[in-house]
């Protein structure tokens, strides 16, 4: 991972017992160094609406034995609305079996392929263990293996459009929280309550989607596909308005999600300051409860101050880094209007 991708995360200031929500989480480097900061307490929550980067996230948290804490999801970033859990499981792993436990054949686990021995549980409860998660193991079931079969001979893209649908829980660790659970508590969001101190997130992180022309993995590409494809692809007047609406939406939505008095970090590999400046200045301006803050670490870095007051940059020539932007906000009290937010701000 390029240091300046790793200056983004060390800004969070990541503790044991956080609740990190990373909202463009793919593919996974980030995500990895975030979940080693958490420890052994907290959570950990992502989401990427692309699934085989998606999946790069899974391998990397599994490889290196960090997914313990984590929940990862399929779903769109400018709407993801599910909030962390804080509270206890109501069956602990050691509750979990497998096939051999109590000789017993097993049930089904709602949502995915694991299972629950049915010994040791009241007749009366059996119903209610059918929506609990058991622990996550790989491999789909019959069903989800068919409709991947079904939309890859239709030609259907695997990133679509998530405005109708709910995200998908992709990945959990055994100590996420969701070991237990029932189906419906692990989908609580924001909206599904009217209680204003509801809790959300402590640490917030939005790499957001860009252009990647600060990007020295992604020049290096465009070396050999030429110029002319980049500016094609990247670079036109239309590409620059849309990737800068999306950010926009990504800033705001992790923003709503976030705990007052909770940071966020904003970050982009692009060296244009529509997507970055601009994007937060824009935020800024319809925000009164959030506020720029100073990296203290960055003290000790290699960058070079941005556009707005305690806003960072990095670059190939004074950094020795690729490109990357960086801003640290932090949600005030209570703003003026949005009660959309966790905790009514």
């Amino acid at each position: 991972m390029d240091a300046a991708s790793g200056a983004a995360v060390a800004a969070l200031a990541i503790s044991p017992g956080d609740h990190v929500l990373d909202v463009c989480a793919a593919p996974g480097a980030k995500l990895c160094m975030m979940a080693e900061f958490l420890g052994d307490s907290g959570s950990l929550t992502a989401v990427d609406i692309s699934r085989p980067r998606l999946a790069a996230c899974r391998t990397m948290l599994r490889k290196y034995d960090l997914g313990r804490r984590t929940r990862l999801y399929l779903g769109d970033g400018t709407s993801f609305s599910l909030l962390p859990l804080t509270g206890t499981s109501k069956l602990s792993p050691a509750n979990v079996c497998d096939d051999q436990c109590h000789n017993e054949e097993p049930t089904e686990v709602t949502g995915n392929s694991d299972r629950l021995c049915k010994g040791g549980f009241q007749k009366d409860a059996r119903a209610e263990i059918t929506s609990l998660y058991g622990e996550w193991r790989s491999g789909r079931t019959r069903q989800e293996k068919r409709a991947a079969k079904r939309a890859k001979y239709l030609g259907i893209p695997e990133q679509i459009s998530w405005d109708d649908r709910a995200p998908e829980l992709f990945f959990y660790g055994v100590d996420s929280g969701v070991v237990g659970m029932k189906v419906a508590d692990v989908a609580q969001t924001c909206s599904d309550s009217q209680n204003t101190s509801l809790r959300g997130y402590d640490k917030v992180l939005v790499d957001a989607e860009c252009t990647h022309d600060g990007s020295l993995k992604h020049i290096t590409k465009y070396e050999q596909w030429g110029w002319e494809t980049f500016e094609r692809r990247f670079l036109n007047e239309d590409r620059i308005a849309s990737i800068t609406s999306l950010q926009l939406r990504l800033l705001s939505n992790g923003f709503r999600l976030l705990n007052p008095g909770g940071t966020l970090v904003y970050s982009t590999c692009s060296f244009t300051k529509d997507q970055n400046e601009g994007v937060v200045g824009r935020f800024l301006a319809t925000h009164n409860n959030a506020e720029l803050q100073e990296v203290e670490l960055a003290r000790q870095w290699p960058c070079s101050p941005g556009g707005l007051p305690h806003t960072l940059r990095f670059d190939p020539v004074s950094s020795n880094t690729s490109g990357l932007f960086m801003a640290k906000l932090t949600k005030l009290g209570c703003g003026p209007s949005n009660k959309s937010e966790v905790g009514g701000c």
